[in-house]
């Protein structure tokens, strides 16, 4: 094991929530993989029949093959395994080589742990597979721990999911759609369709309204 590998499992281990993942593994999963471009992408319940497209790399689970064989098996691969060179590059052609790894929570994939080297780079080879299966593991684990954790009930009468409700708290702090994008590692749309879809479900047509009418409901429950 390397000294770099080791340090990124010592990492997850201190993390308290999902939200501190990436700004811990940030000084040491780049250097480790030799990666320009890397990133973590959850999925949400409600987004797994139109699955999010992590920005960083440019990885659609369900439209290249390398999201699809990660989608289906729960096994990370990168993109010689499964394509030539040639084909490769009808799919993308942002990056030249692509790695991408499973979270899986409970039977079910949960996230991806995503690499991108620009063109020009080497690919990625059965050592990179193998730390990125390592570390996968690692995630996975630490994953299932955090939410097999007591969360706050949300207030009986709210129609708002889970997920929905920590957009409205961030909401709430002030945040934009592009800060709470990066604070939940969504992208902006995926923000701007869940707060139409709270807006709608609440009777509401603003921010300010929405974070009113979840404030007053918090208090009658109380």
């Amino acid at each position: 094991m390397t000294k770099t590998l080791h340090a990124i499992f010592e990492a997850i281990a201190k993390i308290d929530n999902e939200q501190e993942l990436q700004q811990a593994l940030m000084d040491t999963i780049g250097e480790h993989f030799g990666v320009q471009h890397w990133g973590i992408s959850f999925l949400d319940s409600e987004l797994l029949t139109s699955i999010e497209i992590p920005e960083i790399p440019a990885v659609c689970l369900e439209a290249n093959p390398v999201g699809s064989y990660v989608l289906e098996r729960h096994a990370p691969t990168h993109e010689q395994l499964i394509l030539s060179p040639e084909d490769w590059k009808n799919f993308c052609t942002r990056h030249e080589h692509v790695m991408t790894g499973p979270i899986v929570c409970d039977g079910h994939l949960v996230g991806t742990l995503n690499f991108a080297r620009d063109p020009g780079s080497e690919p990625f080879n059965a050592n990179d597979l193998a730390d990125l299966s390592a570390l996968c593991i690692h995630l996975s684990a630490k994953i299932a721990t955090l939410r097999s954790q007591p969360k706050p009930s949300k207030p009986v009468d709210s129609p708002l999911t889970a997920r929905e409700l920590e957009i409205a708290e961030l909401v709430a702090q002030g945040l934009t759609n592009g800060e709470i994008a990066t604070q939940l590692w969504i992208s902006q749309n995926t923000v701007k369709q869940a707060l139409k879809r709270m807006f709608k479900k609440l009777g509401v047509s603003a921010r300010a309204e929405m974070v009113a009418k979840l404030q007053t409901q918090v208090i009658r429950n109380f």
